[in-house]
This record gives C-alpha cells, structure tokens and sequence, in this order.
C-alpha cells in the first residue's frame, strides 16, 4: 500500500514539474513575435522602407549546390535584427546569375565562376562585361568532377562519347565546354540535370556525367556506386593553366567513387562574390557597404562548424585576375591591415623548408594558394580579436 502511495506521489510531482518546465517554455507568440506582430498590424510606407533599406540579397545557386549552402551560411552569420538582413535566392546557374545582378532589381549580390564572364565574351555574348561588375571577394576553388565506368581513366576517353554537362547556362555548362575546347576533345554533350544525368549513366544512356562545384558535392557524394563506377583524372595540362589551378580529390571527400589509400588529379575553378558595379553615392552602394561590414567582421565565424567546409578555403584579401574589388571592401581590408600574400614573402617561407627544392611548379601554385589563406586567415583573426578589444573598452 505505501508503495502505491510513494508512486502515486511521484507520478503527480512529475505531472506538477512538467507542467511548470511548460509554463516556462511554451508562449503566446504574439509576445514573442511582437515586432512582427506590430509590423502586420501597424505596418505603413515606412515600415516598407525600413525593411527594405537594409535587407541584401544574394543570388546563389541551384538546389543541393555549394552556393546555396553559402547563401544560408551567410544568412544564418550575418543576420542582426533591424541592422543587417541577408536574403538568399535560389539561383539557375552561373550565366543566369550574371544576367540577374546585371537586370534584376532586387539583386544585390550573387555568386558565379571566374571562368562565366570570359565566356561570354569569348562567344560573342558580352563585350567589356567585367567593367559593369566588382568583387567582394573570391571565394572558393571549385573542382571539376567527372563521373564515369572504370574503362574511362582521363577526361581525354570521352572523345567521341555522350557527356551530361547540366543545364545549359548553368556553372558546369560553362566550366566543362571551356575546358573540352581549350583540350580540343570532341563529345557529344547532353544537357541534363544532374540526378537525371546520374540514372542516366548507371543505366548505360550516356558514357559520364560531369560536376563541376566545390567538394564534397551533395549530388556526387550520394551517388549509388555499384562498383562500376569511378572518378575519372583531369590532368593540368597547359591550356587550362591561364584560368584553372590544379586540385585532388580523395577517398575523404568521395570513399563512394574514391578507393581508401588512392586520390585523383583534377582541376578547379574559382567562384567569385560578385556584384554590379554601383556608384559609391547610390543607395545600393551603400547596402553593399552595409554586407561588406558585416561580412568581413563575422568571416571567422564561417570559418567553424557546422558551416561549409569550404569556407576555410576562403581568404578574403586574394587578389582575383582581371577583376576589380568593390572599393569598400578593398578600403575595409585596409583599415584592418589585411593584405594578400606577395610573392616574395611566399619564396621567403619556401626557402625555410628542405623539401621546397622538390615542389613543382604546378604544386608551388596551389601551395601558394594555401599559403594566402592561411596568412590572410591569420590576419582577419588578429584584425577581430583588435576589434572586440576595442568595443570591450567602450
């Protein structure tokens, strides 16, 4: 009887502090939206304003893409009540993207490749396209990613055969067709969307699929190998040089297609945070200003999980060939000290270490790439901790 008595007890002391962890976290959302709640009710032409002054977006990519991920990185960093908001916008590939900061009106930023804007000039497309846009910054290195039976051990043993390139206007589109001319290989190329193109293969209607966007890819990686399939080489050759930098890809970022112990050589493709270049007097100068604040003062945030591994690749002040930065950000890397890498202190760092004699030129380049992020890295770190101290002391 007692024992009964204790449980009964026990049971209603639960009910009793259950009850209370509710009233403590559950709540009326009317009081917990109440700047929303004031918004729909009280909401004016000014309201409309001031929502709108400071809210940037930022055309990214497709669905399952690297850019998309950026995008809710940078939304989920970057944004600050009434102060700063950043709207992703699911994009439909890098020519697209271009066009959309060029015409949109509502298009602030977006992120597209390096090689996008050569080839529209190189197909007669645009002229001087690269006067009309700057760059925050350069991004990432994207690598090119070529799916295919275990027969087919180069890009070069596509000849002749039928190769899914995505959606025409699409990054990969672009990146695949550069590449295929400056080679001089000759396939029949289909435009298919990727998890399409991937059925595709496995089901012997088409002789590779190519993937061209930053490791691990979302669509790469889940790929259903049943054994027969592999990730093909992409050797650096020459042609490529002016415009792409080596990279490797490896068991840890693909063990679906990537035997353990085994890598393979291919290339990459920088994406670029782009945007229209606006007079610095305009209001939408001065909303990039705003973003290039907020972005470069949160960067090492970023830089962390559970965000995109390919931030770390990042560095903010690398200079990018052939474009101009948007000069509030250059002038923000400048108060703060950040400065690309020169050449001379790499070759300095080099000559420290024995081994440096065996690097080859291929290898140097790459190494010299890591070695302004991480010296750029180090630099925004140090340019933060300054700014903490600073606002600590306030």
């Amino acid at each position: 009887m007692r024992n009964a008595l204790r449980m009964a007890l026990a049971a209603i002391m639960m009910i009793y502090a259950f009850a209370a962890r509710a009233e403590q976290t559950e709540y009326d959302p009317a009081k917990v939206s109440d700047s929303l709640k004031a918004i729909f009710q009280f909401g004016s032409t000014s309201t409309k304003q001031s929502l709108n002054a400071n809210t940037v977006t930022l055309i990214t990519g497709t669905i399952g893409g690297t850019y998309v991920q950026f995008g809710a990185d940078l939304a989920s960093v970057l944004d600050d009540g009434n102060r700063i908001r950043v709207l992703p916008i699911v994009g439909r590939g890098s020519v697209q993207s271009v066009a959309d900061i060029l015409f949109l009106q509502g298009v602030d930023l977006g992120i597209v490749r390096a090689d996008t804007l050569d080839y529209l000039e190189r197909k007669g497309f645009a002229k001087d396209i690269k006067k009309q846009f700057t760059y925050v910054t350069k991004l990432y290195n994207e690598e090119m990613q070529v799916i295919a039976p275990k027969s087919v051990a180069t890009l070069k043993d596509l000849e002749g055969k039928t190769v899914s390139v995505d959606l025409p206007n699409g990054g990969t589109f672009v990146t695949a067709l550069t590449v295929f001319e400056r080679l001089g290989i000759k396939a029949k190329f289909v435009y298919v969307e990727q998890r399409i193109a991937m059925e595709k293969l496995k089901a012997g209607e088409i002789d590779a699929v190519i993937v061209v966007g930053g490791k691990p890819y979302k669509s790469v990686s889940t790929f259903g190998n049943d054994g027969r399939f592999h990730l093909a080489t992409v050797d650096y050759a020459k042609p490529l040089q002016s415009d792409y930098l080596p990279a490797t890809l490896t068991a840890k970022d693909y063990p679906n297609l990537v035997k353990e112990g085994e890598s393979v050589d291919t290339i990459a493709v920088p994406a670029v945070l782009a945007a229209y270049n606006w007079a610095p007097n305009t209001e939408r100068y001065r909303k990039l200003a705003l973003y290039v604040d907020a972005f470069f003062t949160k960067f090492p945030t970023l830089q962390n999980p559970p965000f995109h591994p390919k931030w770390k690749e990042v560095s903010l002040a690398a200079p990018l060939a052939g474009w101009n930065r948007l000069p509030v950000a250059q002038q923000w890397l400048d108060r703060h000290g950040v400065e690309p890498v020169t050449r001379q202190r790499f070759e300095a760092f080099l000559r420290q270490s024995p081994s440096a004699a065996k690097v080859s030129d291929a290898d140097k380049e790459t190494l010299f790439k890591q070695f302004q992020a991480w010296d750029a890295e180090k630099a925004q770190a140090k340019a933060q901790a300054q700014a903490q101290a600073q606002a600590e002391k306030k």
